[in-house]
């Protein structure tokens, strides 16, 4: 007759060796709730329970079991079916929401892990790594600080361009303020973004960005119309609408600086793209097209509360914004109010009030985004439409050819043919 084999873990073992010295007089029930760290009555009930079933009956009930609430086969194969085919790239805690917004299956994040630990779609996170620095803390007012930036990924994957997404993310709430998609990081995206946020909450009070050309022009030489204007090459396009608003511009010396928005870029490249991925999102236009949708759907699951409930914005100016962030020049302006830019003529569109300027004063031409051109006088923009430049004829100068000169004879009372007198003579002679 063959003997059953009970497979007991370290712990129960240990239960079943104390139990049986305590059986053989060698321990105390203090001593055994004292060893096995329970109460004296617990150690009761398990001397009963081994008396009446032996070294098994210390053994776990549920062992060899199959748990109640233990998923099914066929569920687990769906899920990873579904990750393999629509939700491949996404982590567990946002497939976790993908399965609960789209296929009606509600798992936790764990269960999802382990799915996907099992099937060998996921690798095992790695623990990370304490942090080296205490993170800056937040802003307690929104509108304190803004964060500007732009990120170049592959948004649509192979299914369409590259694309750059220019962004702002404020401070203390983590709020997105505003977004767009761009071919590449270009000053016109980052003032779609900045005058979207400026028109939806105000003018905040400062404003986080990297040392790119576009907030921060290199160093050199003033040009030609800053010079004629009196103004020092210290502000760029961007930097000199942030002046007129009153924003305080803040240049971080690296990346980790603000890393707030870089850590959005993080959150955005690996919840995004699976969202673009879902709609089926192939071309920049649908790109931005939903984007405000899933902008909206992103605040509402990581925006926070400020400390302080009120808000640190300000009202916006009189001045329209696409007056304010646009290309600055300075030209001279001829007799006929007119002058050059990029090679065509422009003149002040013939509108009630306009003012005439003096011939070869200098004046300020400003340039949209959309290359609307106008003429900035006291405060006002003048727009100005293109013009046929008038042109000065050339005089006409007929070349003559040359011919030898013609012979010259002395006049009759010239003094060469007069003979020479005495005195002259004697002069000569007396030179000689």
């Amino acid at each position: 007759m063959s003997k059953e084999q009970i497979t007991l873990t370290k712990n129960e073992l240990k239960r079943v060796m104390v139990i049986e010295k305590w059986i053989d007089g060698h321990l105390t029930e203090q001593d055994v709730a004292r060893n096995l760290g329970i109460s004296v009555r617990q150690a009761y009930r398990l001397k009963a329970k081994y008396r009446h079933g032996g070294a098994q009956a210390i053994a776990h009930g549920n062992r060899g079991r199959k748990p109640a609430h233990t998923l099914t086969d066929s569920l687990k194969q769906r899920v990873m079916l579904l990750y393999q085919e629509r939700y491949f790239g996404s982590n567990a805690t946002h497939f976790a929401e993908l399965l609960a917004e789209h296929e009606n299956i509600h798992l936790s994040v764990s269960s999802v892990r382990r799915i996907l630990l099992e099937g060998g779609l996921r690798p095992a996170r790695l623990r990370r790594r304490p942090k080296a620095h205490r993170p800056r803390p937040r802003k307690p007012q929104a509108g304190m600080l803004w964060q500007i930036d732009a990120s170049p990924y592959a948004w649509l994957e192979d299914r369409g361009p590259m694309l750059t997404l220019h962004g702002i993310i404020d401070d203390a709430t983590g709020e997105v303020v505003a977004a767009t998609f761009r071919p590449t990081e270009t000053l016109e995206g980052y003032v779609t973004v900045m005058i979207e946020g400026l028109r939806r909450k105000g003018v905040p009070l400062a404003l986080y960005s990297d040392q790119h050309s576009i907030f921060h022009p290199p160093k050199g030489k003033p040009t030609l119309e800053q010079e004629l204007a009196g103004e020092p090459p210290s502000l760029s396009t961007f930097g000199q609408a942030l002046a007129d608003l009153g924003i305080t511009h803040i240049e971080a010396l690296s990346p980790q600086a603000k890393g707030r928005i870089e850590r959005l870029w993080q959150t955005f490249q690996d919840r995004l793209v699976i969202e673009l991925r879902l709609r089926n999102v192939c071309t920049m236009e649908e790109a931005n097209r939903v984007l405000p949708e899933l902008i909206a759907k992103h605040n509402r699951q990581f925006a926070v509360a400020p400390q302080e409930a009120e808000p640190a914005y300000r009202p916006l100016p009189e001045t329209p914004l696409e007056h304010i962030f646009t290309r600055r020049e300075y030209r001279r302006i001829s007799g006929g109010q007119t002058f050059f830019w990029k090679g065509k003529c422009y003149m002040p569109k013939p509108v009630p009030g306009v003012p005439r300027w003096e011939a070869k004063s200098v004046v300020e031409v400003r340039v949209g985004m959309d290359g609307q051109v106008w003429l900035w006088d006291q405060g006002r923009a003048w727009p100005c439409v293109e013009t046929q430049a008038t042109q000065t004829p050339a005089p006409t100068t007929a070349k003559k050819e040359a011919a030898p000169a013609s012979p010259r004879k002395p006049a009759a009372n010239h003094p060469w043919r007069k003979p020479f007198s005495s005195k002259q003579l004697q002069r000569s002679t007396a030179s000689g």
